[in-house]
């Protein structure tokens, strides 16, 4: 068996990647990576360790469904953060050496100076990614929206999708009123009728609409890449090359693991989440992912995202991601 252990940065969902995050400081995040280490000494000492961010639901809850994570030649040690932000804070700071974030958060942690390498890419349907609206709405269109209040997480996927959507449908992105509110408060919002829509991903919406009724008026199909990253910190690239290969490899197989055992998959991620089957389903046929070359190609395509987020005033000003990526990394 693996030797792992997982502990907890943090409290409720993260904002979008900004100074604010700098109370995060490395002597805090280090004090609290250090306190996981010294909870497994005989890990440490065994050689190296392999500090893993993960979101909850994500890498830790696959490869341990897919089997994946027996015979490790190293000790893996398993932090759980409420979104990117966070996470990459952590990151810069030193206290973890990889973790999985989207393309929207990685064009703000390069506009942020943030030293994090891109050392794998993964394509999953962009459909994860809706904008919904409650029941009872009257909203039907892209275009229904105009003067209305949308609920979504600065910065993020959801913030994103709904700008690329309303300039798809020929409207300024100053059509709509942003709410900028985490997920649990903007599903409270929405039921309660005092936002008229939410853009948010996956289990949230999913569940929005199977619970509650909402629905769905527009999803990331053709208005995003679908590309999420793994990032580690340079010290990690450095130090730990064999044992990030190893790492990303065994999610390769986790991932095809997923896409052979789909409902085996739901059920432990269901599990994991705490959440209706059904729900799990609906998440996970839009989210299991695959390896994508890290090569030119996505670079290209990760640069369209940051040019169209500089364009609709997400980051104050153009930027080239190319420095970020580890290309041909192994």
């Amino acid at each position: 068996m693996s030797s792992a252990r997982i502990t907890g940065y943090g409290h409720g969902h993260a904002q979008a990647f900004s100074p604010m995050r700098r109370a995060l400081t490395r002597r805090t995040l280090g004090r609290l990576a250090g306190a996981a280490l010294l909870a497994r000494p005989d890990a440490a000492r065994a050689g190296l360790v392999l500090r893993v961010a993960d979101q909850k639901g994500g890498a830790k809850s696959l490869m341990q469904a897919a089997g994946v994570l027996d015979g490790l030649p190293y000790a893996l040690e398993w932090s759980l953060f409420a979104g990117a932000p966070m996470l990459l804070a952590a990151l810069n700071a030193g206290a973890v050496d990889l973790g999985q974030i989207g393309d929207a958060p990685l064009s703000f942690a390069i506009a942020g100076g943030n030293r994090m390498r891109v050392i794998a890419a993964h394509r999953s349907d962009p459909g994860i990614t809706a904008l919904v609206v409650g029941r009872t709405s009257s909203i039907q269109t892209v275009a229904d929206l105009r003067g209305r209040s949308v609920a979504t997480l600065h910065g993020q996927t959801g913030h994103y999708l709904t700008l690329a959507a309303l300039q798809r449908a020929g409207l300024g992105f100053d059509a709509v009123r942003f709410v900028f509110m985490p997920p649990a408060a903007a599903h409270v919002a929405l039921v309660a009728g005092s936002v008229d829509s939410w853009a948010s991903w996956g289990p949230y919406t999913a569940q929005a609409e199977l619970v509650d009724g909402a629905r769905e008026i527009v999803n990331g199909r053709g208005l995003m890449s679908g590309l999420s990253y793994v990032v580690a910190s340079p010290q990690a690239v450095a130090g730990k090359r064999t044992a990030l290969a190893d790492f990303l490899a065994r999610l390769a197989r986790a991932q095809a693991w997923s896409r052979s055992h789909e409902g085996a998959y739901v059920s432990a991620w269901a599990a994991e989440i705490g959440l209706p089957v059904d729900v799990a389903a609906a998440v996970v046929a839009r989210s299991i992912a695959q390896p994508a070359p890290l090569d030119d190609a996505v670079v290209a395509a990760q640069q369209r995202v940051a040019d169209f987020m500089a364009e609709s005033g997400m980051l104050p000003a153009p930027q080239r991601v190319a420095g970020a990526f580890e290309l041909g990394f192994g």
